[in-house]
């Protein structure tokens, strides 16, 4: 039976990286290869995942209620205290995971997929030849973008953001670094030069 590298020999993986409310999502979606979003993939584990619901549950009981679990519920984990994000990451992460591998196995004949996955290094999805895309714009658009999230709890967000691996270190891990104006004319003459890169 053939295992899950033997489906992924031919098919290149682009991991869009970068801080929360840089445009990930927005510049993924212009690549036109399907696309892996862990934040919607996460969303869908709280609304049908009973085992997800019995992991969290027993973890946070005053705060999980009931089944489906609500973001509310999982916003208040975290309002409590930021750091029980990592606890909630640890319980979700193997069935995001799990998630990820079907994904990829379903789109093994693809030329390229996209990896939109906020905590891509921290949770080591990452690959050894990944093509690695830095997303990085001008703080008024995140906070731009912040104020959209979460009813405006800009505070939760940045504390959320300050979690992560640094925005200068996931820089320089990067392949490619995209400044994001958030004009998709400007990002799409980028992708393009990064797939005739990559391609020919």
């Amino acid at each position: 039976m053939r295992g899950l590298k033997d489906f992924l020999i031919k098919m290149i993986r682009i991991a869009v990286v970068g801080e929360i409310g840089s445009g990930k999502t927005y510049v993924a979606k212009q690549f036109g290869f399907p696309v892996f979003n862990a934040d919607k993939e996460v969303s869908k584990i709280y609304k049908s995942n009973r085992e997800v619901y019995k992991r969290l549950k027993k973890k946070f009981p005053k705060f999980i209620l009931t089944f489906p679990i609500k973001k509310k519920e999982v916003s208040n984990i975290i309002k409590h205290n930021v750091k029980n994000l990592k606890i909630i990451s640890k319980l979700i992460h193997p069935t995001v995971r799990k998630e990820m591998n079907r994904f990829l196995r379903k789109n093994h004949f693809r030329k390229a997929v996209v990896l939109d996955i906020p905590l891509y290094f921290e949770n080591n999805l990452g690959k050894k030849k990944d093509i690695i895309v830095f997303i990085s714009t001008y703080k008024k658009y995140i906070n731009q973008a912040l104020k959209k999230r979460n009813h405006s709890n800009l505070k939760l967000l940045k504390k959320l953001g300050n979690l992560q691996m640094p925005a200068n270190l996931k820089k320089k891990k990067s392949d490619y670094v995209f400044k994001n104006d958030f004009k998709s004319k400007n990002i799409r003459k980028k992708i393009k030069v990064l797939k005739n890169s990559i391609f020919n």
